[in-house]
């Protein structure tokens, strides 16, 4: 069966759909590929609300992690959605926010220590040339000859200073569905797109109806769907990228006009230039011409009128 649900490449929607614990629990879990025990969003959420000229959504969650060898502790998830290419400045810009934020410090014992913290980037555009699309940049620790340190990493220290980041490519997805976290992403796949309302996504349930999470996450975009102040949210996203594309398309085709004008003017210039090579040649000619018929004792009369120029014009020519 195909359901219509609410597309969560809107920042509106995607809010809607991570402020369920439920479902910030699955998507974190699965962006981590870690065992999850609890989630909670973080007292200051990042949006873009001046929407001046970018769109990028932000929230942060604190997650508690289980790992393999059954240690618990708590890592910071700094998410940002955008549609648009952005400079990475900006990301730059926030990441050095939540590091002076000081709510981002634990203690342990009689020291504090910064929260491990994961950044994930959920871009509506493609990085370069890379294909996959998913990216896990994650750091390690090396020696002065290049081997890996493990002993004793992580290290609080070390933790502090560093980040592992994801990156999702969400055009790169186009139906890939080979582990739990595309599975996951597979509800930000634009190819479902509807062909005449790119709000929504037509997802066929039956692809998910053994994984009680993804009908879980299938069900909260649905309930999206239909409530009409996601809706309004949604045409006043689509009418801020109609201006911001309106706006990139007038700048485009100015920046191709002014590009066709230098091309032309640059065109002109080597014309004048050849012309005045030609010229210089020719003077040449004439002026070694003129030089020859001296040295055989013509005078300027008589040049004049071998060469049907004034004396004045061949004076000139001789300098």
């Amino acid at each position: 069966m195909i359901l219509r649900v609410a597309n969560p490449i809107y920042d509106s929607v995607f809010k809607y759909l991570v402020e369920d614990l439920r479902i910030a629990k699955i998507l974190i879990s699965a962006l981590l590929k870690k065992e999850v025990l609890e989630v909670e969003v973080r007292k200051h959420e990042y949006t873009n609300g001046t929407r001046d000229n970018i769109s990028m959504f932000r929230i942060d969650f604190g997650a508690k992690v289980r790992e393999s060898d059954g240690s618990q502790h708590l890592v910071l998830i700094e998410l940002q959605k955008t549609w648009l290419e952005t400079e990475t400045l900006r990301f730059r810009q926030y990441l050095g926010a939540q590091y002076a934020n000081p709510d981002n410090i634990g203690k342990e014992e009689s020291h504090e220590f910064g929260i491990p913290m994961v950044t994930v980037y959920l871009l509506g555009h493609k990085v370069g040339d890379i294909k996959e699309p998913i990216i896990y940049a994650v750091h390690k620790a090396y020696d002065y000859y290049g081997n890996e340190v493990t002993e004793g990493i992580p290290d609080p220290f070390v933790e502090s200073l560093v980040h592992d980041s994801i990156i999702v490519q969400i055009p790169r997805l186009h139906g890939r569905v080979n582990n739990k976290l595309e599975k996951v992403l597979s509800v930000f796949d634009q190819t479902h797109k509807d062909k005449y309302n790119r709000q929504m996504l037509n997802i066929d349930e039956d692809n998910y109806e053994d994984d009680t999470d993804m009908m879980y996450i299938l069900r909260r975009l649905l309930a999206a769907a239909s409530d009409a102040k996601l809706r309004q949210d949604m045409n006043v996203e689509d009418e801020y990228f109609t201006a911001i594309e309106n706006r990139d398309t007038a700048i485009m085709n100015r920046d191709k006009k002014i590009a066709e004008q230098d091309q032309y003017i640059t065109e002109q210039k080597n014309q004048i230039a050849e012309q005045n090579n030609q010229i210089a040649e020719h003077m040449k000619t004439l002026q070694a011409t003129i030089n020859s018929l001296v040295n055989r004792g013509m005078s300027l009369d008589e040049i004049s009128v071998v060469m049907g120029k004034t004396i004045e014009e061949i004076k000139s020519i001789i300098g």
